[in-house]
């Protein structure tokens, strides 16, 4: 570093820890009883937006019916996490990603869905559980975000070769195409990017003696939302069910000789000490015949919330037209909004389960064969769908393919967003004053 980098260096920081110190005075002016409890690059977190994340967490593992650790443990883990997203948060608005009312709305009325509510439903079984609609929206919106950044900087770097998929394949055969999943606990001790021996010694032993206490008998979850550093720390550590094939190997090698319940030794990684626990183990035969539908559709976009009412009463218009005997290929052609199935009269071909958005294939299943849907709603707009054809089809090398692809893609993607992690953390400026 130069000397004019130097000086540039120290009048930066300087000037960050001015303005701090002018906003916290501010914040002691404007709330005795708020402080600072966090600086993060020339942002702070306050200690009453940690006691309100601190609520909503307790809450949330109230209802799982999980032992709460001490507040300052909590506490701890909570602000870690929000120090965490407050910098993807930052990363993501210098990147210029941003969601937007309608993507958000859409989203909620997504998840009120998969709750079997509609969005007014939604809103007020959370004001029941005492939880703020509107914090729980913008919350909502920052981990849109922060997924967003994350696909941009981690997962759409991932390449995964047809290559890699054939040797995955042939592996899988090797090992008599018998296919498990293990359902597994994780903690991390994490070491700094350039740690010392010391703070290698230091964070080997205490993985160490995480994994004596839990083979004696510790709770599993207790000790990761107390100890571990992992993003599922408050989770309990669950990392779900995965196959072996989509694990890092450094876990692989170790879970395909385990029985449920064993616990691993401290694993390194350039990011820490991984402790495992199998938790459970199942059979995965995935169904490798599917019914296909053949379907085509005219989709009216509308041009604003406002427009919805009219763009369903203009498609209403249309399906009277085809019902009328007027040519569906030769309307959609003329009216459809989806530029690539507008230009193919509609036509959207062989569409596999999971494929389409669900408000699309619940309304495309309900259908029979020639059937005329009545006008349904998407996140793209509003559709009226005919169904042509249905049929039973064997997909089983296309689905081997995909699960191969997926978990070859998951294999990398976890040292991958550790590794991201770590260095994202490692080059903010973050103070914890708590």
């Amino acid at each position: 570093m130069n000397g004019i980098t130097k000086r540039l260096f120290w009048i930066t920081l300087a000037g960050s820890l001015l303005m701090t110190s002018v906003v916290q005075a501010k914040l002691e002016v404007e709330n005795p009883l708020d402080r600072i409890v966090a600086v993060v690059n020339d942002e702070v977190i306050t200690a009453l937006e940690l006691k309100a994340e601190m609520g909503l967490i307790k809450k949330q593992l109230s209802q799982q019916n999980t032992r709460l650790p001490s507040d300052a443990v909590l506490e701890k883990q909570l602000l870690d996490r929000m120090i965490l997203r407050r910098i993807q948060l930052q990363m993501a608005k210098r990147a210029s990603i941003r969601v937007d009312d309608d993507m958000l709305n859409r989203t909620l009325e997504n998840i009120a869905a998969q709750n079997r509510m509609n969005l007014s439903q939604f809103r007020s079984a959370l004001q029941n559980e005492g939880i703020n609609f509107e914090s729980f929206r913008e919350n909502m919106r920052d981990e849109i975000t922060v997924n967003r950044l994350q696909q941009r900087q981690v997962r759409s770097r991932i390449v995964v070769t047809q290559q890699e998929i054939d040797n995955f394949i042939n592996n899988q055969k090797l090992r008599g195409g018998k296919d498990k999943e293990y359902h597994l606990g994780h903690i991390l001790i994490s070491v700094p990017e350039a740690a010392s021996a010391q703070e290698i010694k230091s964070a080997r032993a205490k993985a160490e003696k995480i994994v004596q206490d839990l083979r004696a008998g510790a709770d599993f979850i207790q000790t990761a939302i107390s100890l571990s550093d992992g993003q599922q720390a408050l989770e309990g550590g669950d990392l779900g069910w995965r196959r072996a094939d989509a694990l890092p190997s450094l876990f692989a090698d170790w879970v395909l000789q385990q029985d449920v319940n064993n616990v691993s030794e401290a694993l390194r990684s350039p990011s820490g000490f991984h402790i495992i626990k199998m938790l459970d183990i199942r059979d995965n035969q995935p169904q490798h015949v599917v019914t296909q539908t053949h379907a085509r559709h005219i989709l009216i976009k509308p041009f604003d919330e406002a427009d919805s009412d009219d763009a369903r009463a203009r498609l209403e218009k249309i399906r009277e037209r085809i019902i009328a005997g007027e040519d569906f290929a030769a309307l959609a052609k003329a009216h459809s909004d989806d530029p690539g199935s507008g230009a193919e009269g509609g036509e959207l071909g062989w569409v596999n389960p999971g494929e389409m958005v669900p408000s699309f294939e619940q309304g495309m299943n309900a259908l029979a064969v020639d059937e005329l849907s009545e006008p349904v709603r998407s996140r793209f707009g509003w559709h009226v769908i005919q169904v042509l054809e249905r049929r039973n089809q064997d997909v089983t090398e296309q689905v081997q393919n995909k699960n191969a692809s997926d978990a070859i893609r998951e294999r990398k993607l976890d040292p991958a967003m550790q590794a991201w992690v770590r260095r994202i953390r490692d080059e903010a400026f973050v103070q914890n004053r708590l």
